[in-house]
């Protein structure tokens, strides 16, 4: 028997969480999850994942969440003399890689009505943040990161 074909565990499984299902589906991927497979790689049957997460989409939607929050996001930081197309550049380059990394997780990033509030909340803070340390009004930060963001995040894809 390989390592990759290992008698399952007796006895009865570890306790089933909402964090160690998400932990799963994460080493799993966005693009590959389904119930079947990730019940099989708990060492679950797909019926208890229901008691947990009441649909496919629900669990796409934590994975996605947790590993948009598992991103760091790259500072701010005008006090040390950076412009804002720098940033802009650092910014493109670490949702690209988030992107690359991650198949499966471009609606979330694209889509409002995917992105949890928690999502939502992150990016609104960003855009805060950018529009102080530039001097930037509100609206025209939100659009700025917006825009940059779709158009990075639609090339990541398609690499």
């Amino acid at each position: 028997m390989t390592d990759s074909q290992q008698a399952p565990a007796r006895g009865r499984p570890k306790k089933l969480s909402h964090a160690r299902i998400v932990e799963a589906g994460m080493a799993m991927g966005l693009r590959d999850l389904t119930f079947v497979g990730l019940a099989a790689s708990l060492g679950v049957t797909h019926m208890t994942l229901y008691n947990h997460i009441p649909n496919l989409e629900a669990l796409k939607g934590a994975v996605a969440e947790a590993i948009f929050d598992g991103w760091q996001m790259p500072p701010v930081d005008a006090t040390n003399g950076q412009a804002l197309p720098d940033y802009l550049i650092v910014f493109i380059a670490s949702l690209r890689d988030l992107v690359i990394a991650n198949p499966g997780l471009t609606p979330y990033l694209l889509r409002r009505s995917l992105a949890s509030p928690s999502m939502s909340g992150r990016i609104a803070e960003h855009q805060a943040s950018v529009a102080a340390a530039y001097g930037l009004p509100a609206q025209e930060a939100r659009w700025l990161l917006s825009t940059v963001a779709f158009h990075c995040v639609a090339v990541a894809e398609t690499l």
